[in-house]
């Protein structure tokens, strides 16, 4: 079986510290031979990871060329300059984009069958030299491919977004026939990979109420309906558009296998809200679960869903659950089974 690559985002986050808990968790996988794992980033900074958190855990380093063992760590690039955790730095900064570049080179040669990204820093990569966005903006660069479309997904809440950073004011005019059938199609094909042969899958109407008969704006009639219409006469279960106050209701309910989102905080809220789980004692959250996922790509990624968290990196309180669900995933869209 091939490997799935683990990039390690910004060295200097809680990467490293995620990646050795979730595989010591997945140890059981790993020594079965059902799961193999390349890690690929920071020598040094991986290695006090392992050192502090999962003693005892084997990674041993290796080239490109060759055999792997089912866990095995890739390095990245050369150090140049020493990484402190929770600090930015462009050097942290050029190792999370040298991870994602070999990650890239290796899926496009076959050798890893899905890449799966820790968090980088925004910051740190733009001091760097790479003037990205974040980790899809550079995926899509690096394959040469434009398009793509971000789903989020906890459980059995997965949502597909037409649109995603931009200003509310734009996002109407973004919601076209051909964005909509894009996000459908890839939405569809994700599901399929996923082992469900004919999905069922809700449109989010953009308007309240759907738009209340014209009431409220005329796109979920003129635009959003008659494309649904077309995804149904090419042979696609597809409902909607659906109020956007119910429709995730009905998903969480089993009701769909997925939604299509019309803008950002329409799909992110209720999967976070799912994904977050708060200590009642404190007030505050102390662990995440969900994923990323990039559809429209040659290559297949899923990514945690969250960011880098300077301000607890190090301190042995970051937990894995989102990247061993990402690495969960992967497994589902690279090799059409569940973990």
């Amino acid at each position: 079986m091939t490997h799935l690559a683990i990039t390690m985002g910004d060295p200097a986050g809680i990467g490293p510290e995620i990646i050795v808990k979730a595989a010591q968790a997945l140890a059981p996988q790993l020594t079965s031979g059902k799961l193999k794992l390349l890690v690929i980033g920071h020598g040094t900074a991986l290695r006090a990871a392992r050192d502090a958190f999962a003693p005892g855990l084997a990674l041993p380093e290796v080239s490109v060329e060759g055999d792997w063992p089912a866990l095995a760590f890739l390095q990245a690039g050369e150090e140049r300059a020493p990484i402190q955790l929770g600090q930015l730095s462009s050097e942290a900064g050029r190792f999370a984009f040298l991870a994602i570049e070999q990650g890239v080179k290796l899926a496009q040669a076959g050798r890893v069958a899905a890449l799966v990204t820790a968090p980088l820093n925004k910051e740190a990569l733009n001091d760097a030299g790479y003037h990205y966005a974040g980790h899809t903006e550079m995926l899509a660069e690096l394959t040469g491919m434009k398009g793509s479309v971000m789903m989020l997904a906890h459980g059995n809440m997965r949502v597909s977004h037409v649109t995603t950073h931009c200003a509310l004011e734009d996002v109407p005019k973004r919601v076209t026939p051909q964005r909509i059938r894009l996000v459908l199609d890839l939405t569809q094909d994700a599901l399929q990979r996923m082992g469900m042969e004919r999905p069922h899958i809700a449109v989010a109407a953009l308007n309240p109420h759907a738009g209340e008969g014209g009431l409220f704006g005329r796109q979920d009639i003129d635009v959003v309906a008659p494309t649904i219409a077309e995804a149904n006469a090419d042979g696609m279960h597809v409902t909607g558009p659906a109020p956007g106050d119910t429709v995730f209701v009905k998903l969480r309910a089993g009701q769909f296998d997925a939604v299509v989102a019309m803008y950002h905080d329409q799909g992110h809220i209720p999967v976070k809200l799912l994904g977050f789980h708060v200590n009642p004692e404190t007030g505050k959250w102390d662990a995440l679960s969900g994923v990323n996922i990039t559809l429209g790509l040659p290559v297949i990624r899923t990514s945690v869903d969250h960011g880098t968290a300077f301000d607890i990196a190090g301190q042995g309180i970051a937990s894995e659950r989102s990247l061993i669900e990402a690495i969960e995933y992967a497994e589902q869209l690279a090799f059409g089974r569940h973990a």
